[in-house]
């Protein structure tokens, strides 16, 4: 049979469409998505002893919940914006490309720019519950921290030290040639997104009044202007592969263009400010879409949080 079809294939014509049409078939895979590092099956936990598996779950619950404990009416603690950890690390960190937790515990304590200091995971879950909940810092002693730390360390079983594995965080996207577009993306946001976080940004309370269903992405009640996520970069990569909803990592729903417009959208609505002043003593580590001078190059703030940001990156490499 193989040679019959070898044979026919020399025997007769191929147009150059028709060659064109067989190569199309042949796509060459991505393998940024395909092998995607995953969460340690529950039923491991059953080699942990009671106490540290009790730590672990109730991690993942004040990851997945964080409101009902932590928000403006928790049970333990009135201390963050109402938000859930889990509405920034999907599937309380678990989700591939969607900003998850696989290499906190393998890669920390680590040197971080932005404080000019070594951090440990303490001050990393603190900087999240101070900036992207709008909150206070959870003492390092508290259970609902040490609970948290043992969540973190669950998740990165297997993961070696230093290492960050595929999957991890939040996809990088390609630079656009053209400034991301907020009025654009307000169109991307009207056609895919507020149904879901609504005309003002508000997001949808749960029926318990203590969480969201789906969290405001603006106002007083969103991540304020120290988040990662107020990073245009970091916003289009974490909506390409995981929203609007409906969307996985395998099956996209927005273009980048959108991605990058809709972000842009997004963070250029009012929200909480927070104090950056003591962030990125060495002003030549800020990221080239920090938002925020100064800077050490004489690009204006305004491109720095919109783009183009190929121009910043070839000025910056030239000083490399």
């Amino acid at each position: 049979m193989l040679a019959l079809l070898v044979k026919s294939f020399f025997q007769f014509p191929h147009s150059a469409s028709n060659l064109s049409a067989i190569d199309k078939k042949f796509i060459k895979i991505d393998t940024n998505f395909v092998s995607l590092w995953t969460a340690p099956s529950d039923w491991r936990m059953d080699r942990l002893t009671k106490e540290e598996k009790e730590k672990v779950q109730y991690g993942r619950e004040l990851i997945a919940h964080t409101a009902r404990y932590l928000g403006p009416n928790g049970s333990v603690r009135h201390m963050s914006n109402g938000m859930n950890c889990q509405n920034c690390h999907l599937q309380a960190g678990t989700q591939p490309w969607g900003n998850n937790y696989f290499a906190v515990y393998a890669t920390y304590p680590r040197f971080r720019a932005r404080s000019g200091s070594k951090e440990s995971i303490v001050k990393r879950v603190n900087d999240c519950l101070e900036r992207s909940l709008n909150g206070k810092a959870l003492d390092s002693t508290s259970y609902e921290m040490q609970a948290i730390k043992a969540y973190i360390k669950w998740l990165g079983t297997d993961v070696p030290k230093k290492v960050s594995p595929k999957g991890t965080g939040v996809f990088k996207l390609k630079y656009l040639v053209r400034a991301a577009d907020p009025e654009k993306g307000r169109i991307v946001y009207e056609n895919s997104c507020q149904s879901c976080h609504q005309s003002g940004g508000q997001g949808v309370m749960a029926a318990d009044g203590k969480t969201y269903t789906y969290p405001p992405l603006w106002g007083e009640h969103s991540y304020n202007t120290g988040a990662g996520l107020f990073r245009v970069s970091m916003f289009a990569g974490y909506v390409k592969y995981n929203m609007p909803l409906g969307t996985t990592y395998q099956k996209p729903k927005l273009s980048d263009e959108e991605a990058w417009d809709v972000a842009a959208f997004v963070n250029s609505m009012p929200r909480p400010t927070k104090d950056l002043s003591a962030d990125w003593p060495d002003i030549a580590k800020k990221p080239i879409d920090h938002p925020f001078g100064p800077y050490t190059d004489s690009f204006s703030e305004q491109q720095h949080k919109y783009g183009p940001f190929k121009p910043i990156k070839q000025w910056y490499d030239k000083k490399m």
